[in-house]
C-alpha cells in the first residue's frame, strides 16, 4: 500500500516537471502571458490529482477528507512560494515578479475562500442535493478568469519597475510566431496522467484511514493535500529556475483558486446532503489558515519588499511560521 502511494506520488512529480516547460511555451505562443497562463492553464492542470482525491472521497461519503484535501492543499501550495523565495537569491520573489494579474487572482482567491465559511455557518439548504454556494463558486471562478484577462489587456495601473523587476518576455522571440497546438495536446495528455494518479492516491488514503483509524481531516490536509500538491511545488521551483517568475506565482495562486472548485465537485459527489454541513469545526482550521496565508501573500505582493531576512520577504517568513504552527496544532489537537 505504501509502495503504491509512493509510485503514484512519483508519477505526479515527474509529470509536473514537463508541465512547466509546456506552460511557458503556451504562454509565449498564445501571447497570453505567464501570469494568466500560470493562473489558468497550469493552475488547473496541476490541480487535477487533488480534484480526483476530493471527488472520490466525497463520493464514498468521507466529507472531511474531501474538504480538508481541498483547503489543506491551498495552504501547502502557498507555502511553496515561500520555499521558492528561498532559492531565488537575487531579491524577494514577490518584489521581482510584480504583475497586476497575480494581484487580481489573489483577491479573487480570498473572495472565493470566504464562501465555504458562509455556507458552513448558514442554513443547510440544497438544490438537487447541492448547496447553492457550490454553484456560486463555479460562477465566481469563471467570471474571475474573464476579468483577469481584462486586467491583463487593459491594466488601470502598473507596478513600479526596479533593477530587480523581472519582465514577462519570451525567452525566444520566435516562439510567439509558432502554433501552440502541439504543446496544448501534450499538456492535456499529462493532465490526464495527473488525474489518474490522484484517483489512486484517494483510494489508498481511504484504506489507510479505515485500517489505521486515522483522522480524515489530518490525512486530507497533511497527506493527500501535500502529495497532490507536488505538481505545484515542482512547477514553481522549475519556473523560478527558468526565470519565469510571474508563471511561478501565477501557477500557485491560480492553482489555489482552482482548488476551491474541489469543494463544488465534492458537494456534487457527496450524496448525503450539503458537504459544508457534513464537516466539523476542526475542518475549518485549514480553511482559515489558507485565508490567512493568502492575505499575507497579497500584502507581500502589494508592498514588494526588495529584501528581508535571508534575502526573502517578511511575508515568506510569516507564511512558513503560520503553516508550521498550523501543522503543530493539527497533529496535537
Amino acid at each position: 500500500m505504501l509502495a503504491a502511494l509512493l509510485v503514484a506520488g512519483l508519477v505526479v512529480f515527474l509529470t509536473s516537471m514537463r508541465l512547466t516547460r509546456l506552460a511557458d511555451i503556451i504562454a509565449d505562443r498564445t501571447r497570453l502571458g505567464e501570469a494568466l497562463v500560470g493562473a489558468t492553464v497550469l493552475g488547473a492542470a496541476t490541480s487535477l490529482s487533488g480534484m480526483a482525491v476530493s471527488f472520490t472521497a466525497a463520493s464514498s461519503g468521507d466529507a472531511a477528507l474531501a474538504f480538508s484535501n481541498s483547503v489543506g492543499g491551498i495552504a501547502a501550495q502557498t507555502l511553496f512560494l515561500a520555499l521558492a523565495d528561498l532559492i531565488y537569491r537575487r531579491a524577494n520573489l514577490e518584489h521581482a515578479a510584480a504583475d497586476t494579474g497575480n494581484l487580481f487572482q489573489c483577491t479573487l482567491l480570498l473572495t472565493l475562500l470566504s464562501l465555504p465559511l458562509i455556507a458552513y455557518t448558514g442554513p443547510p439548504i440544497t438544490v438537487f442535493g447541492i448547496h447553492p454556494v457550490s454553484f456560486i463558486l463555479i460562477g465566481g471562478y469563471v467570471a474571475g478568469i474573464r476579468l483577469a484577462a481584462q486586467v491583463r489587456e487593459a491594466p488601470m495601473w502598473r507596478a513600479v519597475e526596479t533593477d530587480e523587476t523581472r519582465e514577462d518576455v519570451p525567452e525566444e522571440p520566435e516562439e510567439s510566431d509558432k502554433s501552440p497546438v502541439r504543446a496544448l495536446i501534450a499538456f492535456v495528455m499529462l493532465m490526464l496522467i495527473l488525474g489518474a494518479a490522484g484517483w489512486v492516491i484517494a483510494n489508498i488514503a481511504s484504506v489507510m484511514i479505515t485500517r489505521f483509524s486515522l483522522s480524515s481531516s489530518v490525512v486530507g490536509a497533511l497527506m493527500t493535500a501535500v502529495i497532490t500538491s507536488m505538481p505545484e511545488l515542482v512547477t514553481t521551483l522549475a519556473a523560478v529556475r527558468r526565470g519565469a517568475l510571474q508563471l511561478a506565482i501565477g501557477g500557485i495562486i491560480g492553482g489555489n483558486t482552482f482548488d476551491i472548485l474541489f469543494l463544488s465537485l465534492g458537494d456534487i459527489g457527496y450524496r448525503e446532503g450539503s458537504l459544508y454541513h457534513a464537516i466539523g469545526a476542526g475542518d475549518l482550521l485549514w480553511l482559515s489558515v489558507g485565508m490567512l496565508m493568502s492575505g499575507i501573500l497579497l500584502i507581500g505582493l502589494i508592498m514588494r519588499q526588495r529584501a528581508g531576512p535571508a534575502t526573502i520577504g517578511v511575508e515568506s517568513l510569516l507564511m512558513m511560521v503560520t503553516y508550521g504552527l498550523a501543522v503543530a496544532f493539527a497533529v496535537t489537537a
